[in-house]
């Protein structure tokens, strides 16, 4: 394949990603069910745990859902739509196809925690990378899942399971794929993505070193 070719390829995954990241799942699941802005209660985030604390259960639940499925759909948009390769094809092919999906990959991050369509305002992007890496390889999730749930069933803190379910993808997805159980561009993406995650939580690892971070079931107020 041409290098031209592979370069708009790229760069139309980044900004279909990119856009499907930005549909501002809190802030219309918030509208339909009536409720405030997110952005204006608890953390001012558009993600699951903000709608949690101060929408409930049922919003929070739908919130999750969909950021999960914009990520999935990123990266399965530029497996089979922007970057299809032919069944038995050349390794190289699917190196630069896993390339494409993690370029749409962070596209959707970055269009989730920074949305073009709510003033580049948004989540944490927890819930939409795990479905990137979902699509990308479930194991990898299934591996970061425990890095995740783990410490929030031992201390409450959300926030303290997303920065080590971050960084466990990474480790993960890097150890798959030095076991050539996955692609190079899929390592680069969980690793990454993943320190964009736990940037994005700079002001909860600072709260969580204060000892003033909300905890699960603790509302916004």
């Amino acid at each position: 394949m041409p290098t031209g070719e592979v370069l708009l390829r790229c760069a139309l995954a980044a900004i279909v990603g990119y856009l499907l990241g930005s549909l501002p799942s809190g802030v219309l699941v918030s509208r339909f069910f009536g409720r405030a802005d997110p952005r204006t209660k608890g953390s001012g985030k558009t993600g699951a745990t903000n709608i949690l604390r101060t929408h409930g259960a049922g919003p929070a639940i739908l919130v999750g859902a969909l950021d999960v499925g914009k990520g999935v759909a990123a990266v399965l948009v530029a497996r089979f739509i922007i970057f299809p390769v032919p069944a038995h094809a050349t390794t190289t092919l699917y190196t630069l196809q896993a390339l494409a999906e993690a370029i749409a990959g962070f596209g959707a991050l970055l269009g989730h925690n920074h949305s073009i369509f709510i003033r580049f305002t948004g989540g944490r992007g927890v819930a939409t990378g795990g479905g990137c890496i979902l699509a990308m390889n479930p194991l990898t999730l299934g591996i970061s899942a425990i890095g995740f749930i783990v410490p929030i069933a031992l201390t409450k803190y959300v926030s303290l399971g997303s920065v080590i379910g971050a960084a466990t993808a990474g480790l993960a997805s890097l150890g798959l794929t030095l076991a050539g159980r996955d692609y190079w561009p899929h390592a680069m993406f969980a690793l990454v993505g993943g320190a964009f995650i736990i940037y994005a939580h700079r002001d909860n690892i600072q709260r969580l070193m204060a000892g003033t971070e909300r905890k699960l079931g603790q509302s916004a107020g």
